[in-house]
């Protein structure tokens, strides 16, 4: 392998990771869709020729994509290998959650680059489309039994044949989606994403050349092990575990438990899931590579300083056993994966609490409350999709943040000004939620309280969440967050799912109302080792009632807030 010296590999690395940033930017323009859009729910990389292992990944993308767009790489490298067929400007188009991980809803397009004739690397864009078919307009389905109730299930296919797109292929996507425009806008702003990779790495190679800019990713892979492994070393062998619960699969009202066994011996680490819940009926199962994702995107929380390609993942085994709802077999139901994928990183978090609690933060709120509202305008249909934020935990320097999006992600909550711009309804109430922050020494941050009301005639709601029955949990020390509640209106009054975080088909009149009171983070260290200034000014600020403050921090606030 060609020696490459450090600035060298710095420059090479920031030019790469800027490609990367660029496809991100470049789609988030051109998408029709607010998830992409405005939330970003989108991600492009470099990944490898042999393997599809992670390269290099833009910082605007989702940390989630970073893993499972490597299993998505490899399965188009597995498909152009049976067929023998591929050649320069392919691209591969795909959505099949149990080959690329995540749900279908997330499009997947892989475009081989070629330098001088010869397989260089692959680049990949994965973006969120806002509606892929399925029994539930938007694709959260929460009564889901197979994949085929969920969404349009496609394989990896070629969209573009050495460069000529296969309009049979368009014709199909654009068929099986209520909202073809905004399919084929975002379908076209992929493909833009792609086109600028190739453009950027052509100038990337011309100026360096191919042999430098793989040594150099060959070099990036390798640093990013031995970083892992030094931190690692730096930890105490040992052994934790630790235990959490999703409310229930949306199909049968039973809790199901997601459990993890941290172990550490020397530079390597086993995060081992036996005593998961088995593969369920309903659409909170997650496929293997969803779960090795989602491990990474913990692992990178826990040590930030780690760069994002798949060398970090070489010293950690991920154990899951046959038949859990964490490898669960096509064609079982993914549509709710952000749900379980939020508990795996709550349960590895508590786990290492145990060991390393200056490194963790307590349990955010656990639940993107995917609310989907549709109905008819016009004779056109229309599909209002959105995930809604919540608090995060505490840590050892400082109270969880407000009103945040979920740790899976660097998406952002799409504005109620977009959301109201763009479909019949109206937020009367877009605020902090007093009095769900979980109590510790530093305090969780608060959940929110949005409440939604219909202004077309009619429309029907639906709502796939988590935390209604199982709150977020404190770390050292630290209490639980208030629990996900979610109301809605009809004739006779409010009323509440029996499934408490899962419902189907909610029938809307004008005028209707329907609320999400989302869950706050859990608290870190003892609410008893809190400053009692604190305490006084978030009740003076509203975050705190009077009466909880005294339940959970005692009396001591009340002569400072006199």
């Amino acid at each position: 392998m060609q020696a490459i010296d450090p600035i060298t590999l710095a420059v090479l690395a920031g030019r790469m990771e800027q490609i990367a940033d660029e496809m991100d930017a470049t789609l988030f323009r051109a998408a029709f869709n607010p998830i992409i859009a405005e939330a970003h729910d989108a991600s492009h990389g470099l990944y490898s020729s042999v393997n599809g292992d992670t390269l290099v990944q833009g910082k605007s993308g989702l940390p989630i994509f970073v893993g499972v767009m490597a299993f998505a790489v490899k399965a188009v490298i597995d498909k152009a290998a049976a067929d023998g067929d591929l050649e320069d400007g392919d691209v591969y188009i795909f959505n099949d959650a149990h080959l690329g991980g995540t749900h279908l809803s997330d499009m997947r397009l892989v475009r081989p680059y070629f330098r001088d004739g010869k397989l260089f690397c692959y680049l990949a864009s994965v973006g969120h489309w806002h509606d892929v078919g399925g029994a539930v307009p938007g694709n959260y389905n929460p009564a889901a039994r197979d994949a085929f109730q969920e969404a349009f299930v496609l394989p990896p296919v070629k969209l573009v044949r050495g460069g000529a797109l296969q309009n049979d292929i368009l014709d199909i996507l654009m068929r099986n989606t209520r909202l073809p425009q905004s399919a084929e806008g975002d379908l076209n702003g992929q493909l833009g994403a792609l086109d600028l990779g190739v453009k950027r790495l052509d100038a990337l190679l011309d100026e360096y050349g191919p042999e430098t800019v793989k040594a150099a990713l060959d070099a990036l892979g390798d640093r990013a092990e031995t970083l892992m492994r030094s931190e690692l070393a730096a930890l105490p062998d040992g052994r934790w575990e630790a235990e959490d619960f999703l409310d229930n699969d949306g199909i049968t009202d039973t809790p199901l438990p997601i459990r993890v066994a941290l172990e550490i011996t020397g530079d390597r680490m086993v995060l081992d899931f036996t005593g998961s819940a088995p593969a369920v009926a309903g659409p909170v199962n997650i496929a293997l590579p969803t779960t090795v994702a989602c491990a990474y995107v913990a692992i990178k929380h826990i040590f930030p300083d780690l760069p994002a390609n798949a060398g970090v993942m070489r010293p950690i085994e991920v154990k899951v056993p046959d038949g859990s709802m964490l490898s669960a077999e096509f064609p079982a139901p993914t549509g709710g994966y952000t749900e379980t994928i939020l508990r795996m990183i709550d349960v590895m978090f508590s786990a290492a609490a145990q060991v390393a609690p200056d490194r963790v933060v307590a349990h955010a709120y656990g639940t993107i409350n995917a609310l989907s509202i549709a109905g008819q305008r016009g004779g056109k249909p229309w599909v209002m999709f959105s995930f809604y934020g919540g608090g995060h935990g505490g840590s050892s320097t400082g109270d969880g943040l407000n009103h945040g999006n979920a740790p899976i992600s660097t998406a952002t909550i799409p504005p109620m000004e977009i959301l109201e711009a763009a479909y019949p309804v109206v937020f009367r109430q877009w605020a902090l939620r007093p009095d769900s922050a979980g109590a510790g020494a530093q305090r969780g941050g608060l959940g929110a309280v949005y409440e939604i009301e219909l202004l077309e005639e009619e429309a029907t709601g639906f709502l796939f969440g988590e935390r209604g029955r199982f709150p977020p949990q404190g770390v050292a020390g630290g209490e639980t967050a208030a629990v996900n509640r979610f109301s809605y209106e009809q004739t006779d009054g409010w009323h509440e799912p029996p499934m408490a975080s899962k419902m189907l088909g909610i029938s809307l009149k004008k005028g209707q109302r329907v609320r999400l009171e989302t869950p706050g983070g859990g608290g870190y260290g003892p609410a008893s080792e809190r400053d009692p200034a604190l305490v006084a000014r978030d009740v003076a600020q509203g975050y705190l009632s009077a009466e909880a403050a005294t339940e959970h921090y005692g009396a001591a606030w009340q002569e400072i807030a006199q």
